[in-house]
């Protein structure tokens, strides 16, 4: 999906139900938002709060409509997938947050950049998929070592810390800083 046109259409159809929805994003629709990349997204992936029923039944309906028109949208593009990551943030999260989409009911905020880098480090860590958005983020050498920090204590396998260090060494050496 095209993020910001998806919602711009998904903003639309909840004023027309009288449906408002305060949230925040993260992953890709979020670095899509932000002007970080501009790939399609598979779904948009709300942290906070938990979706209400009538929101996701609308989201729902919204993707059956676009699906009959000819286009692409999961029933389930509107999700709280990575709703369990919210605790594990660094304290204080909240206070950053950054407006990504803002529409007629529709309204968007995004993690603070050394919020989303953390996350989408955590991403790449734990399932290896997200190194073209750590890549496009162009953490600096600083920002990798505070969020090995980070990382390092989120996981209570042994051999966690290592792999933290070693994948973040290697995204250290594709963006030239080194191992």
């Amino acid at each position: 999906m095209d993020p910001r046109a998806t919602l711009a259409a998904f903003d639309r159809y909840l004023a027309d139900r009288h449906l408002a929805l305060e949230a925040v994003v993260v992953g890709g629709t979020a670095l899509n938002l932000l002007g970080v990349i501009t790939r399609q997204t598979r779904d948009c992936d709300i942290l906070h709060p938990a979706l209400p029923p009538e929101i996701l039944a609308a989201s729902r309906a919204f993707a059956v409509g676009v699906t009959a028109a000819g286009g692409k949208l999961k029933e389930d593009w509107l999700n709280n997938g990575p709703a369990s990551l919210a605790p594990l943030l660094p304290a204080g999260w909240e206070r950053r947050l950054q407006e990504a989409f803002r529409g007629q009911v529709l309204v968007l905020r995004s993690l603070h950049r050394s919020d989303l880098l953390k996350s989408k480090l955590f991403a790449l860590c734990d399932r290896g998929l997200d190194l073209p958005d750590c890549l496009a983020l162009a953490p600096t050498a600083a920002e990798l070592a505070e969020a090995i920090a980070w990382l390092e204590p989120q996981d209570l396998h042994p051999g966690w810390p290592a792999h933290v260090r070693a994948t973040l060494g290697d995204l250290a050496q594709r963006l030239g800083h080194g191992a």
